[in-house]
């Protein structure tokens, strides 16, 4: 029964890793230099060549940064045999968190597969407690956790006998074939017959906006909205749908069932609510009277559990006996079911989950990204390391008051009110006033002296829904970029927050993210300034048969090659990666532009933090077009002129740079234009999907005449600005 419950194991390739790390950083210093010392006389391009220095520096800078994660990365094994064997039935009860905020944006059908995947983990059901916290306060959504709770009687004995893998029923049942056993087939046939009945009538019940009156009657907590109240003006609700401490809450072949509750945090328009940050809060709190895990798991509502084990496989951290006590969270990547075969929109996260996450293992731990995560509660609440601090993985609420009681009791540790005049949001539990609480309250824990580990099993723990079209991916990466940053401007910046409590590589690593933003401003010179030196034979690289020129191609061609090769180990295709070039591109050039403006804006008090849920349904156009990997456009939106108007410049730039050296000779190709040429003609080609939406397709999610319309003004303008 000895040994450990994990093992760790270095990444391979190392060495060789470092010698092409160090010789691209002297290619970068080689580049700067060339820069510093040959600054054109005054009026020739002057301007334009220190910016050039200035994109280059930062690029460099930016870099190094990125180098932190990619030194030395770990892997993770554990063996659950072995915690099974030590452990038998004296393993933690665990509770577990899903997050909703709307019905209409994220569909209760959708959010109900995510619960019953939770509810179904291969761990003891008396030790499982599910919580659903609903911040629109919306009867739809009680009413089809109501309805979950009846379904789950079926669907859990069904996981059970035959083993089943994923256990969201919508992800199974879209994913498998009907079994051949005539037994198994009646009984499967059964079971998703219960199943398309329960989503119908939510589907239905959300259509209509209305629960049928004769539902009403079966349960008590419909009575919650007969007082009336809005998504933004409503008292707080708890219901225990089904008492896991309860005798007679069993399934249908008499075992006993999960604890399964729904809560809505009191609403009121004079109180700030503190989006997600405090919806964990009140939940952490409410489950406290309920059942008091000493593990608490949360996970957004959108990514249900792809792998029963996951719970068993983060026990395994927290409970090794060697390092177990230094562990407050342990991370599970964020993976995606509906990724196209080339990932036209480059929203697979393959380089942060197999390369960044695992790097950051390294130095202490990766961030906490807020969803797919297993948490001691101790450390959420505030606790600090202490080497000598021994766990009671036993507590727990075992006995349980009246219902009745426990609910008013849950309630009011969810008003308002409650967190007034106290540490809650900056001490204890998650930290507010930031859109990424997550991450600044992952850093808070590593700053407390804890450690965290990343887990990246090969059967991906949890899977969600990924945006599929080109707007919602510049929202998502706009709302983390602008989040990162706003953390990197404030007092929780890592190489401040973190200095002297977390390593330098640590701080570093953290700040990859929180320096997204600010890669917008010199990717945006880099895509203008030399294209337009180009079409006025403006000379902004070293000469063809210059020695200087080396430096400039090896540090271009090996980055892009080490890029392709981690993409290709990662799991994506050539052409993958040439998608994730461009929407690097297009992220760059929009999601971390407004991230930049709207964090100057808050700082000069001009806007307040805002939040948007990311819509998770689309219309069937826009869902064949991006199975067919078509980019989606569809709307005119200042992002999109943005993205047209580079691309045109570009191309304008590179037709007239090439007519202009054809016709003077080929003397000023070889000075100093040729890598212009080629930036641009590289510009040109990534951006074919673009020119195609705008001059060559027919479809709905073409770009609109107007933005092409707009983007030829800019180009114009553009032109005659007196740059050079």
């Amino acid at each position: 029964m000895g040994g450990r419950l994990f093992a760790t194991e270095k990444a391979g390739g190392r060495a060789l890793y470092k010698l092409h790390a160090v010789t691209v950083l002297a290619g970068i210093c080689l580049v700067l230099w060339y820069r510093a010392t040959h600054v054109p006389a005054a009026g020739a391009g002057r301007a334009a060549w220190v910016g050039m220095l200035a994109a280059e520096l930062w690029f460099g800078f930016y870099w190094v940064i990125t180098q932190s994660v990619r030194w030395c990365p770990i892997r993770r094994r554990t063996f659950k045999d072995r915690l099974a064997a030590r452990y038998g039935d004296r393993l933690p009860s665990v509770d577990i968190f899903v997050c909703t905020a709307d019905p209409h944006s994220e569909p209760p059908s959708l959010v109900m597969a995510t619960v019953l995947s939770l509810m179904a983990y291969n761990y003891p059901p008396e030790k499982l407690n599910v919580y659903l916290s609903d911040d629109g306060g919306s009867i739809l959504t009680f009413y089809a956790l109501w309805e979950t709770s009846a379904f789950a009687k079926h669907w859990l004995p069904f996981c059970r006998r035959y083993n089943i893998e994923p256990r969201s029923p919508a992800a199974y049942f879209a994913g498998s074939d009907k079994p051949d056993d005539p037994r198994t087939l009646e009984e499967w046939s059964f079971v998703k017959d219960l199943y398309e009945g329960m989503t119908e009538r939510i589907d239905s019940a959300v259509r209509s906006a209305k629960v049928p009156e004769e539902m009403k009657v079966n349960h008590k907590g419909f009575s919650e909205w007969n007082t009336g109240g809005t998504s933004k003006d409503h008292q707080p609700v708890v219901q225990i749908l089904i008492d896991g401490k309860d005798k007679g809450a069993l399934d249908s072949e008499g075992n006993v069932l999960p604890t399964l509750v729904y809560m809505a945090r009191e609403k009121r328009p004079q109180y700030h609510h503190n989006f997600k940050a405090g919806a964990m809060n009140a939940l952490i709190r409410v489950s406290s009277v309920i059942s008091k895990s000493p593990i608490i798991m949360n996970v957004d509502c959108d990514m249900y559990s792809n792998n029963s084990d996951s719970i068993t496989e983060a026990l395994c951290f927290f409970l090794d006996e060697e390092m177990g006590h230094k562990i407050a969270f342990v991370q599970y990547p964020q993976n995606y079911n509906n990724m196209t075969k080339n990932n036209i929109y480059g929203n697979s996260l393959n380089a942060i989950n197999q390369v960044e996450l695992a790097g950051l293992d390294t130095w202490g731990g990766p961030l906490y990204i807020g969803t797919g995560c297993f948490h001691r509660r101790e450390t959420l609440c505030g606790r600090s390391f202490n080497k000598d601090y021994k766990e009671d993985w036993d507590q727990g609420i075992k006995t349980q008051q009246p219902i009745d009681q426990t609910e008013e009791k849950a309630k009011s540790l969810a008003t308002c009110t409650y967190e007034n005049n106290t540490q809650w949001g900056s001490e204890i539990g998650l930290k507010y006033g930031c859109p990424v609480e997550d991450v600044i309250t992952g850093l808070a824990i590593h700053c407390r002296g804890w450690k965290s580990v990343y887990n990246n099993p090969p059967r991906a723990a949890f899977v969600g829904v990924a945006p599929t079209t080109i707007s919602q991916t510049i929202l998502q990466q706009k709302r983390w970029s602008e989040g990162n940053l706003s953390i990197f401007l404030s007092k929780y910046c890592p190489f401040v927050f973190g200095h002297g409590k977390i390593r330098l590589p640590h701080q570093m690593g953290y700040c990859i993210y929180g320096l997204w933003a600010p890669n917008s401003l010199p990717t945006l010179y880099y895509v203008l300034i030399p294209s337009l030196g180009l079409l006025k034979g403006t000379p902004l690289f070293p000469e063809i048969m210059s020695p200087w020129i080396t430096p400039f191609i090896y540090v271009s061609v090996v980055k892009n090659i080490y890029s392709l090769y981690e993409a290709l180990t990662s799991g994506d295709t050539l052409r993958g990666w040439w998608n994730g070039q461009r929407m690097w591109l297009v992220k760059r050039i929009t999601s971390y532009l407004y991230a930049v403006i709207d964090n100057i804006r808050k700082l000069l008090g001009l806007s307040k933090m805002g939040f948007v849920v990311s819509p998770k349904v689309g219309n069937e156009d826009e869902s064949k077009r991006y199975e067919q990997e078509i980019m989606e456009f569809g709307t005119s939106s200042p992002e999109y002129v943005i993205i047209a108007t580079i691309a045109l410049l570009n191309l304008v730039c590179l037709v007239g740079g090439l007519g202009q050296i054809l016709t003077s000779g080929q003397n000023m190709l070889w000075n100093g234009l040729l890598l212009q040429v080629v930036l641009c003609g590289l510009l040109v080609t990534i951006n074919i999907p673009i020119y195609e939406a705008m001059f060559l397709r027919k479809d709905k999610g073409r770009i609109p005449f107007s933005v092409t319309l707009a983007s030829v003004g800019f180009v114009m303008m553009a032109l005659f600005v007196p740059i050079f």
